[in-house]
Order: C-alpha cells, then structure tokens, then sequence
C-alpha cells in the first residue's frame, strides 16, 4: 500500500469518529495545560522555596498521576467505539500490521496537536495563573515574564508516556483479538451479569467500616491517621457495590412479584440490570471524582474564606511570647523577661493591653482513666489519647482571673475544655492529686493553640509543684509566657516583635510571635491550597464530565437497538422515550447521589482535620460544603442535559 494512504486514513478516522476524539483531544490539551503551569510555577523563582513551593509541587505530582491513570481510563472508551470497525478493515483485508500502523498514525495525529496546542496555552495562560496565585496568596513578585524549558520537557515526557501506554495497551488489544470479536468489540458484556455476592458483602463492609471510622472519630490527630484508611475503604467499598452490590439489588427486586410486575417496574428494572454491568466501573468513577470534587472545593474555600478567624484563633493576642529557661528556675527570669519586652515597648511607643503573663511547665501525656503516662512510647502509639497538660501556677491564675482561689497540698483546678474528665482526681509520675475544682472556663492563652491536640490546665499551689515535675522528667522546662495586643500597624508590629526576639535570645531561649508576622505564612499556605484544590478541582471536573460524555455515547448506542425492538413489541414512541429517558436519568444521578452521601459520613471527620489547620468554625464549612454541593449539582445537570443531546440523536 501508499504510505500516504495510511496517513489519509488515520486523519480521516478521527475526523469521522469525531464524537469520541475530539473530547478526548480536548482534555488532553486541558490536563497538558494544568500539568504546564502547576510545573512552571513551583519551580518559578519568584515563587521561592518555602510552603508554596512545596504544595505546587505536591499538586505537580498529583496531576501527573492522575493524568496517566485519567487518560488510560479513558482511551478504553476510544478503542471499545472502534473495534467494529477496526474488525470491519482485518475482514477487508487489511492485516493486524496495517491497523496498528494506522493505530500509530492516529496517536501521533492526536499527541502532536494536543501537546503543541497544550504548551502553547499552558505558556500563554501560565502569567494569568502566577497572577491569580499572587492574588490569591497575598504574595509580592515581579510581573516578569517566565518560561520554563524544565516544565516543557517534563510536559513531553510525562504526557509522550501516556501517548505511548495508550498506543501499547490499543495494539496489544488488537493483536489478541480475532475479527470476529473486533466486531463484536463494542457490544460486549451483553449477557445477564451474575450476582457476585462475596464482591458485594466486602463492598458492605468496607463502606460500613469506612463510614464508622469517619462518624466516630474525635480525636484530630487520630483523624489525621484515619482518614487515608477511610478513605480507601470507601473507595472499595463504592466500586465494589457499583458493581455487584446494585445488580445484587436490583435483581432482589426482580425477585419480588408484586414489585416487579408492573409495566414500569419491569422495563426499568431489567434494563438497569443490563445497564449497571455495563457502566459500574464508570458510574463509580463518577462518584469518587465528583465526592473528590465536593471535598478538595469546599475545604480549600473554607479555609480561604475563614483565613482571619484562623489566625485569631492561632494568635488570640497580637504578639505572645514563650521563653524557656534551660538553667535552675530563677525567680527573677520573669521579672527580667517583663523587664526587656516593657524596654521594647516604651522604645517603639507602643501602649500595651490586655497583657497576661504567667509561669507554666507543659507534659505532652497519654491519658488512661484518671492516670496521666508521660512514656513517650506509649504516646507515639495512642494519639487519640494524648493531653496536653499545662501546669500553672495558682498566683498567676488568681491574678490573671481576678479570683482569690486556696488549694492545699496535693489539690488542684482543673479545666478540660470540652473535654469531658469524670474523674474527681488525676495521677501524674506516681503522685495522685485531688480535683478541688473543674473549671468552666480559664482565660489563659498559650502559644500552643492548636486544637488538634485537646489541652488540659491544671492549677498547682506552687512554684515547689513545677520544680518537682522539673526534676523527674529532665527533657521539660519550666517557661514563662507574657502575651498582649498591641495598636500599630503591621509593619511596626513586626519591627517590634523582631527587636523582642533578639534581645530575649541572648539570655533565654524563646519562641516571639505575632499575628501580623504570620500573615504571610498564612495567606501563602491557605492561598496556596486553595489555587491546588482549585486546579485538581478542575481536572477532577474534566474528568467527570468526560465520563459522562463516553458513558451517555455508549448509552446511546446501545440503546438504538433497545429502542427498536421496544418499538417492534409493541410500545409507542413516546412510551419508549419515557422508559429509557428514565433508566439513563437514575443512572447517571445514582453517582452524584452516592457522592453526596459520601460528603455528609465525611463531614465530621473533615472537621477534625480541618481543626488541625486551626480552622475551627464549623458553621463556615458547612456552609462551604452546602454551596460547593449545590453549585456542583446545577453543573453535574447541566453537563446531564448537554451530553443527553449526543444520546438522544444516536437513538433517534
């Protein structure tokens, strides 16, 4: 044969099977985009090395392997359209050779435009992007142009990868198959599918573990090592009970006389039964993107837009200060402590409110009845239990509190928080202490704010209390905090808190911080997750509704010939229309369904998390998650209705 005749042939298949290639080309140049400028901009200059970096090449790497895993999937779809008429070109005489140099041809076609057209937009929108992320993470940097030969070679060789494995798997399935089954290629799985009871009940079990893990969960850090196994056990649990678990369902309501013989019943019932073998793995792909989706959105959002209450609840006063004395307790460090930060004060003219200061020792413990282990083994294997124990001193607390509290030896205040202790005493390093009192409420803040780890403050007599804790664990140290709020702009504010750090360094060792300092660690890091989620959002929506487009093709032709012979047995057109219109529909919104129960089990323990990341106020999440939800459906219906046109054009 002509070599140009190859050349003609495989332009001329995709243009006639532009259906199915042309929104594949499409989100190939969509994912070799978003791959571009995620590289581009975590290896930017101006971008720098810290946090922001770090997550855009997090997000690089994520992209990557879901770029492979998406596009292999989806490739399936392409060569499933086109072994009939693959079979059709071997009955005509073409050998195998032939077709997968036609094959060949064709990726080639489809890798060159889609990589050219790809870096080229990805390199014209990558400036767009970097002033987005600039925008969004507060971040200042020049408007240079940049381009990265770096990003584009990673681009041809991550993406000329995934060209060549699709090419790989389409002529290995070529070459195994004989014409016949080629022909028959796109219509198989016709067959009733069995009930796989084993696949279903690991399904029930995987997704019921899953869910209890995420309902139970109340420990943040305990999530944080929980989650991923939820996570993969939902995962399981979705594909294992699309695929067995709905047939399994579907034919116990076959089962049922009463229920199944009913017009309506009947037809729906046994062309879903034929429509779920066919589409499970696709409908539960639709749901993990779409629950991915709802999930990376709206806590990426919801941290965004609760970026202020974040940092309150981090920094409740503006400037805190925790110093660390290494040598034996000296009554006098605090006074000198005061000394220098009341020097600075006066040196920048600032006025000085709200100020607490107090002494405290802190124990990180593991929390079993009413005994406190400080093993640090033990700690490391039980996070879910473990307390931060903050020992104060009963002075500081009256005057902080403006209380005239006693204790007498060996008796203690207790606050836990929402914690609750139903314990009347406590035991710590062999020494058992009565609870005089369980407090309501303390007005202590600490540098250590982090609610992912519940803290416990324990009012002690006195100093004698501290020293002995001090002794009998050698690894902590007796500290003093002084914290205030100050009025002054952020730049004064840094200016001060940078001269307190490094005049308290020379003599103790210290921790300075301050809301204004950490403004900008904030912003990039919430800035950052937010551009991440809003990027993987986006290939998550591509995928989706790339599914959606394949499976409401398919949909349609196989239910050509459904409509046929429904037509031919007797049932009018409309009665037709309304039967298949009303399996497809419960079909595909079966997914979006599923992944909204999905979010609701996750909501708690996304909670937790979240409280890892200091945000604590639940009711902007869910708000987040509701909006997030209900935007995505109005999209996930819209993309519906727009490929359901495809469909009913194939049927019709």
């Amino acid at each position: 044969m002509n070599h140009s005749f190859y050349f003609k042939l495989a332009a001329t298949n995709i243009k006639k099977n532009s259906k199915t290639y042309f929104p594949y080309i499409l989100t190939c140049i969509g994912t070799i985009i978003v791959f571009y400028i995620m590289h581009a901009l975590s290896i930017n200059p101006q971008v720098g090395d810290g946090s922001l970096a770090l997550m855009l090449s997090f997000g690089t790497q994520v992209i990557a392997i879901f770029s492979i895993i998406f596009l292999f999937y989806t490739n399936s779809f392409l060569i499933k359209r086109r072994k009939k008429e693959l079979g059709l070109y071997n009955i005509l005489g073409m050998e195998k050779k032939h077709i997968a140099k036609v094959l060949s041809l064709e990726t080639i076609y489809v890798a060159v435009f889609s990589l050219i057209v790809g870096l080229l937009s990805g390199i014209l929108t990558s400036k767009l992007m970097f002033l987005l992320l600039l925008k969004i993470t507060h971040f200042s940097a020049q408007m240079d142009f940049y381009f990265s030969i770096s990003s584009v070679t990673a681009v041809l060789v991550v993406f000329g990868f995934i060209f060549a494995v699709t090419l790989l798997n389409n002529l290995h399935q070529i070459h195994l198959a004989n014409p016949i089954e080629l022909l028959n290629g796109s219509q198989t799985g016709e067959k009733e599918p069995k009930t796989k009871w084993l696949l279903a009940v690991i399904g029930f079990i995987c997704l019921g573990i899953g869910y209890y893990i995420a309902l139970t969960t109340e420990s943040p850090l305990a999530a944080m090592g929980l989650f991923f196994i939820a996570v993969i056990l939902v995962i399981i649990g979705t594909y294992s009970l699309f695929i067995a678990g709905s047939v399994a369902f579907l034919k116990k309501l076959r089962n049922n006389k009463y229920f199944y013989y009913k017009p309506k019943n009947f037809l729906n019932i046994s062309g879903l039964i034929y429509r779920m073998k066919q589409n499970a793995v696709g409908l539960a792909n639709i749901c993990i993107l779409s629950t991915g989706v709802l999930i990376v959105l709206s806590t990426t959002v919801s941290m965004y837009i609760g970026q202020k209450d974040v940092i309150r609840t981090r920094y409740p006063q503006n400037v805190m200060i925790s110093t660390m004395d290494t040598t034996p307790y000296s009554e006098k460090a605090p006074d000198n402590i005061k000394y220098i930060v009341d020097t600075k004060l006066q040196e920048y003219k600032f006025t000085a409110d709200n100020m607490i200061d107090y002494t405290y020792l802190t124990i990180a413990a593991e929390e079993s009845g009413y005994v406190f282990s400080v093993d640090s083994s033990n700690i490391v294997d039980s996070s879910s239990n473990v307390r931060h124990l903050y020992f104060i001193l009963l002075d500081d607390y009256n005057r902080i509190e403006h209380k005239s509290q006693t204790l007498d030896e060996n008796e203690v205040l207790l606050f836990t928080g929402n914690q609750k202790y139903g314990y009347e005493s406590l035991e710590i390093i062999n020494k058992k202490y009565s609870i005089k009192e369980k407090l309501d409420s303390i007005n202590i803040p600490t540098t250590n704010t982090n609610s992912a780890i519940t803290c416990y403050y324990i009012i002690v007599k006195d100093i004698a209390v501290l020293n002995t804790f001090d002794k009998e664990l050698p690894t902590q140290s007796l500290h003093y905090y002084i914290g205030f709020d100050i009025d002054g702009s952020e730049e004064d504010i840094i200016s001060l808190t940078n001269s307190i750090d490094i005049s308290l360094t020379e003599n103790y060792p210290s921790l300075v911080e301050s809301a204004a300092k950490a403004k900008s660690t904030f912003y990039a890091l919430y800035g950052g997750l937010l551009f991440l989620g809003i990027f993987i959002g986006a290939l998550f929506i591509m995928a989706t509704v790339l599914i959606i487009y394949y499976k409401q093709i398919s949909e349609g032709y196989d239910d050509k010939e459904r409509f046929t012979i429904m037509k031919q047995v007797g049932m009018s057109t409309d009665e037709v229309k309304k039967t298949i219109h009303s399996q497809v529909l419960m079909v595909f919104f079966i997914p979006l369904i599923a992944a909204v129960i999905h979010i609701a089990v996750a909501f708690q323990i996304m909670t937790k998390l979240l409280a890892v990341l200091y945000l604590t106020n639940i009711f902007l999440f869910a708000l987040c998650t509701l909006g997030t939800i209900a935007i995505f459906t109005i999209f996930y219906a819209i993309v519906y209705s727009l490929t359901a046109r495809v469909y009913y054009k194939i049927v019709n």
